[in-house]
């Protein structure tokens, strides 16, 4: 089948476009507001966009409090959303108010960060504590300004539990990272393989 998005014309019950682009890394974001409240939610449009330093990248379909905390406060932290904390990821993606602290709300224990006043997921086996860097407002082919943006940071310190070290490498099936798909699904690292990588 062939279709157009902007014509919504595949015939389905829900749109597949996202269902193609998977598995999608889900970037659990913890940010302080200007009032000193506490924000954790999670985001399946998260990916590394830079080693040299290392740069992260959130986006979401609307403006939450994610993005205007990040940018006020100068920093926010990328917690590994992971099969273990299933349960707390979802709670935190609904939407409670600014003035509501999602991880205190559901009973989530916080800890401090290292190099970064927001604080970081205590049971997450890895966090990614940054610096903001920029906020992109997206437009259309046509120059039409969507209703997404996407959030960049410098990555300043990195937490990882000492257990997922194996033989001096990060073996994430030890923390089983969650993943975003299609519709309702998602997914867990199930197999790990080495290829060799040119360039």
């Amino acid at each position: 089948m062939h279709y157009q998005p902007e014509k919504n014309d595949h015939g389905l019950p829900h749109s597949p476009f996202l269902a193609l682009v998977a598995p999608r890394p889900i970037g659990w974001i913890s940010t302080i507001s200007p009032a000193g409240v506490v924000n954790l939610a999670p985001y399946s449009f998260f990916n590394a966009v830079s080693s040299r330093p290392p740069m992260v990248m959130f986006a979401s379909s609307a403006p939450k409090d994610s993005q205007g905390n990040a940018e006020a406060s100068g920093e926010f932290v990328a917690n590994l959303a992971t099969y273990d904390l299933r349960e707390a990821v979802v709670e935190t993606s609904r939407p409670i108010g600014a003035h509501l602290s999602e991880p205190e709300t559901i009973g989530l224990a916080m800890t401090a960060s290292r190099y970064v006043k927001t604080p970081r997921v205590a049971r997450a086996h890895a966090a990614l504590e940054c610096r903001y860097l920029k906020t992109v407002e997206l437009h259309d082919h046509a120059g039409k300004r969507v209703s997404s943006s996407v959030v960049f940071g410098e990555v300043v310190g990195v937490f990882i539990d000492d257990a997922l070290i194996v033989e001096g490498l990060v073996d994430l099936s030890q923390a089983r990272p969650l993943a975003r798909l299609g519709y309702k699904d998602y997914a867990t690292l199930a197999e790990i393989f080495a290829m060799a990588v040119h360039g």
